[in-house]
């Protein structure tokens, strides 16, 4: 333990008392949230503890040799016998819970909508239904949709052409099919490559460029708080 200020709701010497000699079993997720569960003892319910972590803007996990030297951003150090498995978070935003229980679990996501990638098209349609307010940050609400951040939700609403400014209440019902369409296609490709790509025929390839040009029509983008966030679109592609 480097850094125990990363830790929410336990003491350095609670966190490495519970998790001395266990490992981890199969990791879950629910929006922006890790769930590990952890085995290894007969004590207590199966997959608990259970560490749950949110790496906000900064934090992320690097498996690295016994040898390799320390970063300085690295707070949390998990040794096993082949390797460490190192939390590694400059801003410390969120950090990491211990949960004993699922109690303890629904305490830390009781206030989270469902997960975006996983969520069917009526459900997501319902709960656009239930607000009234500009799309972006209606797709941003965590207790409404967990999982989209700021960048994930500019890309989503580039692809399917409107403006961040569009009311939920102005969506007809195929616009929100389609719009969820766009949403689950945009995940599968982040997924895959482990981010928001910033490939150049994606709007993300073009944010931070001094001249910035929509990658579909050429038009020079906008960029203005939206909701309170950075945002960027194209007034062409997405007029409104």
């Amino acid at each position: 333990m480097y850094d125990a200020q990363v830790l929410r709701g336990t003491t350095a010497e609670s966190f490495e008392r519970a998790l001395r000699r266990r490992y981890f079993t199969d990791p879950q997720r629910h929006g922006k949230w890790l769930l590990i569960p952890t085995a290894g003892s007969a004590k207590g319910a199966a997959g608990f503890p259970r560490l749950l972590l949110h790496f906000g803007m900064t934090g992320n996990l690097r498996w690295c040799e016994h040898d390799a030297e320390l970063h300085k951003h690295d707070r949390v150090v998990f040794d096993f016998a082949a390797g460490e498995l190192r939390y590694r978070d400059m801003r410390k935003l969120t950090g990491i819970h211990l949960a004993r229980d699922e109690d303890e679990v629904d305490d830390v996501l009781a206030e989270l909508g469902p997960d975006a990638q996983r969520i069917g098209e009526d459900e997501f349609a319902d709960r656009l239904s239930r607000t009234s307010r500009r799309i972006k940050p209606a797709l941003m609400d965590q207790s409404l949709l967990a999982g989209l951040g700021n960048i994930c939700v500019d890309e989503i609403l580039w692809r399917f052409r409107i403006p961040p400014t569009r009311e939920t209440r102005d969506l007809a019902a195929d616009d929100v099919f389609r719009l969820h369409r766009e949403m689950r296609s945009m995940l599968r490709a982040a997924v895959r490559a482990g981010h928001v790509p910033d490939d150049p025929s994606w709007l993300t390839g073009h944010r931070d460029e001094p001249d910035r040009r929509c990658p579909r029509c050429s038009t020079a983008l906008r960029h203005a708080k939206v909701g309170g966030r950075s945002t960027l679109w194209c007034p062409t592609c997405q007029p409104g």
